[in-house]
């Protein structure tokens, strides 16, 4: 049976990341990126699906575990009778094509016995490589894929699995690498970057890793907040999850971890989704990291091109589109929840709120100083331009419902955002001719007096889901934040209480009510950060800080969260770690403590 979900830990490389369990064992790996085929999939399955593991010999009695601090550095002690062993996890940043992950064993204590077992499985854990044996290790082939191990000890290759049993005494230290390159790359770099895992130097490596995220944390002002390492964990896991190349941040860097027991919603995350934009933006930009801010926002305007009716809800990491949504009918997946889904196809989902978050997104660089071409306001015309013809229609949501297409009142509401930011003072169309600047005010208006009075359930006394029903949304808690209407407003304040009322399960808010029959997916966790937002917007701070602080104690020990939380179960669940919360947590922890670039302005 696969782990909890709060029992792995992360580490990356800027363009892929791998999931190590609290026992040592690498049950995740997409290599050579986030959307690529994984060649350890145990996460899903079990250890015949692929993963690298160290376990001893005799009897565990002890884990522990800790990122070395402000690093990516992942250190995993066990005690053992006899003896106890540490376990150093890293991936050296990127250097060019060639990927590499390594694993240091070191001995703490007395003398332990190991056993490591190396199995690849490519193809998201179906079909075994070609190994052959090397001096130093084995190197694995697949169609364009290599992967060599280098081993300081003797390896044994039992058809396509490589084992190696050795001894650490206490002082003594092993390095293993495990390194990807690509036959493509290798052709067009004339064969160096074939077979280079024997050159990576271990101890070089873990301090330049070392160095490259404390570096980069290191310009984040951690006096800005009460929580300092809760907000450089989050940034430090957002950083891990941009791919360095394009900018693009995936929404989690797994797919099919259930939100719902038994596996009927299980999604593919490891893509870019534009409903992210203003969350991302904001994050950095708040915390100090232009450059990242910056490079999300070039990332999104390569993705969206110079067509927005074609615009997408979600990109590949790369900008390109398509996601074809299919099935691994060879993976059992996590604890029997099938399906295994590849791509997604909600990517083709009518999202009316998508069209906002761009144009949030873009005033939102624009705010913070970001550079502005004729081109960027070119692209923010066509978008609202086309918003002008689409605002009013029936779509999918932000919540991307795979049912009848609705008018969703929070859909709505990010139409009025995009007009707003586009004629604003300094918006990108502050400056059209009169006429034009003058209608499209007059549409801003319209969408909010539509919004206002079709969103809005007279009988319950709030805003609902979707226009004539009667379904609370903890979407409606972002109303506020993008500045549709203020907090204290009667009907926020209305919604902000039932949703409190309703939707509040352990402290914490899930999207929608539970059903009182059958199963339920767990509390969506950025909705308490958003909750927590709200109360703060109402002057109520030590209610929004007891609000973060819940969401807070359900992280693991790593601080890293998924996308929801069982409260009944007491575990993570869903896709991990998720973009959406640590974003969440990162706005949430700076907006509770000082001044921040809103998204509302």
């Amino acid at each position: 049976m696969s782990s909890p979900i709060e029992d792995y830990g992360l580490i990356g490389d800027g363009q892929t990341t791998a999931l190590v369990s609290r026992d040592g064992s690498i049950d995740w790996l997409c290599w050579p990126r986030f959307d690529s085929d994984a060649c350890f999939a145990a996460l899903l399955g079990d250890e015949r699906h692929g993963c690298w593991s160290f376990s001893p010999q005799a009897r565990v009695t002890g884990r522990s575990r800790r990122y070395e601090e402000d690093t990516l550095v992942l250190q995993t002690d066990a005690e053992v009778d006899g003896g106890a062993y540490r376990i150093t996890d890293f991936m050296p940043i990127r250097d060019g094509d060639l990927s590499s992950l390594v694993r240091i064993v070191e001995g703490l204590s007395g003398s332990v016995e190991l056993d490591m077992t190396l199995k690849l499985r490519f193809a998201y854990g179906t079909v075994p490589p070609w190994c052959e044996a090397t001096g130093r290790g084995i190197t694995a082939r697949i169609g364009p894929d290599q992967v060599s191990l280098d081993a300081p000890v003797a390896v044994k290759l039992d058809d396509d699995v490589a084992t190696a049993t050795f001894t650490v005494g206490e002082g003594r230290r092993f390095a293993f690498v495990l390194s990807y390159s690509s036959l493509m790359d290798a052709a067009s770099s004339g064969g160096a970057s074939a077979g280079r895992g024997a050159g990576v130097d271990p101890d070089g490596a873990l301090a330049d890793t070392r160095a490259h995220w404390r570096g980069w944390i290191g310009r984040f002002d951690a006096s800005r907040t009460r929580w300092p390492e809760v907000v450089k964990r989050s940034l430090i896991t957002l950083k891990a999850m941009v791919h360095g190349l394009t900018g693009g941040l995936v929404a989690a860097p797994t797919t099919s971890l259930p939100e719902l027991a038994g596996g009927a919603m299980n999604w593919d995350y490891r893509y870019c989704w534009l409903r992210d934009a203003s969350f991302t933006l904001g994050a950095f930009l708040n915390a100090g990291f232009t450059e990242e801010a910056t490079a999300w926002r070039d990332w999104l305007l390569r993705a969206v091109g110079g067509a927005p009716d074609k615009m997408q809800i979600m990109y590949r990491l790369d900008g390109s589109r398509h996601l074809d949504e299919y099935a691994v009918d060879e993976l059992p997946g996590y604890r029997d929840a099938r399906p295994v889904l590849i791509g997604n196809a909600a990517a083709k989902q009518h999202q009316i709120d998508v069209y906002g978050e761009v144009l949030d997104c873009l005033d939102l660089a624009r705010r913070a100083g970001i550079a502005v071409t004729p081109h960027h306001v070119a692209v923010e015309r066509r978008i609202v331009d086309h918003l002008e013809t689409v605002w009013n229609t029936f779509g999918s949501g932000v919540w991307e419902s795979r049912g009848h297409p609705r008018q969703y009142t929070y859909s709505k509401a990010m139409a009025w955002a995009g007009f707003d930011r586009a004629v604003r003072d300094g918006g990108a169309l502050a400056d059209e001719p009169p006429e034009r600047l003058a209608h499209l005010k007059a549409m801003r208006d319209k969408v909010h007096a539509a919004a206002c009075r079709e969103g809005w359930n007279a009988g319950l006394g709030t805003f609902t889901q979707a226009y004539g029903n009667e379904a609370v949304d903890a979407s409606l808690l972002l109303l506020p934040l993008v500045g549709f209407l203020p907090a204290d407003d009667p009907r926020m304040a209305a919604t902000i209480a039932r949703i409190g009322d309703v939707l509040s399960e352990g402290g914490l808010i899930r999207r929608m009510k539970a059903k009182v029959d059958g199963p339920n997916e767990g509390a969506f966790l950025a909705c308490s950060c958003w909750m927590a937002d709200c109360l703060q917007l109402q002057g109520r701070h030590e209610e929004a800080v007891a609000q973060f602080e819940r969401l807070l104690a359900v992280g693991n020990d790593l601080g890293l969260f998924a996308e929801e939380y069982n409260v009944p179960a007491q575990h993570l669940t869903g896709n991990f770690p998720q973009a959406l919360t640590h974003l969440a947590i990162v706005n949430t922890a700076l907006g509770l403590c000082g001044p921040v670039l809103n998204r509302g302005g």
